[in-house]
């Protein structure tokens, strides 16, 4: 399911929810600009899912249409389809490297707070491993009953991988976590993903280095 049709299916869902939703607060939940917001908008107006409705001089209200129902639904199967595949595409590449640490006694700490933090938290869970920490851009949080620590705390915690528990590819993410001081070779990407600028497995000392 490419990003576009992502897109389209939360729009469709956010109106749907909300008929007097904005377009900045589209913008805010797609995490995208307001002029793209714009833009998806109409065409999805062009497609006949959605129709623009003058409440006021100076506000549009947006509903959704019978297509647009259909269009949804038909993305929410699409979506459902594609997360168990991306699932189990995930399962399988973490269980390899998860079974190594788990016979060397590795120490693994997981990025991010999310579902994809939860899939990585099971598959650590099921090879008989438990995170050392979970970290996140900002702590004071909790994932699963445990703290959440800020990542700029990594240096204070002994690891030797952090899986970024993210479904989106991670590139952008690695280059994030490497200027907040995150040592690149013991970042371990929850999908495989060409633009992570890595091994697909790392190549770590049986005892880690994250504290001297």
């Amino acid at each position: 399911m490419d990003i576009e049709a992502r897109r389209d299916l939360k729009l469709l869902e956010a109106v749907e929810e909300d008929s007097r939703v904005t377009q900045r607060s589209l913008a805010t939940k797609l995490g995208i600009a307001l002029g793209l917001t714009n833009i998806y908008l109409r065409r999805l107006v062009r497609k006949g899912y959605i129709k623009c409705v003058n409440v006021q001089s100076n506000r549009i209200s947006y509903l959704i249409t019978p297509r647009g129902i259909a269009e949804k639904a038909r993305l929410t199967y699409e979506y459902m389809d594609y997360s168990l595949h991306l699932y189990s595409e995930v399962r399988r590449h973490l269980r390899q490297v998860l079974q190594e640490c788990s016979a060397t006694n590795r120490r693994v700490a997981i990025f991010g707070r999310g579902e994809a933090a939860e899939l990585a938290y099971l598959s650590l869970k099921e090879c008989g491993l438990e995170p050392v920490a979970i970290f996140d851009l900002d702590g004071g949080h909790e994932f699963l009953g445990m703290p959440v620590r800020a990542i700029r705390e990594h240096d204070q915690v002994a690891y030797d991988l952090m899986i970024v528990a993210t479904l989106e590819p991670s590139g952008q993410q690695f280059n994030a976590l490497v200027s907040d001081g995150v040592p690149l070779d013991k970042l371990f990407p929850l999908r495989q993903d060409s633009n992570a600028r890595r091994r697909p497995a790392p190549e770590l000392p049986k005892t880690g280095t994250g504290l001297p």
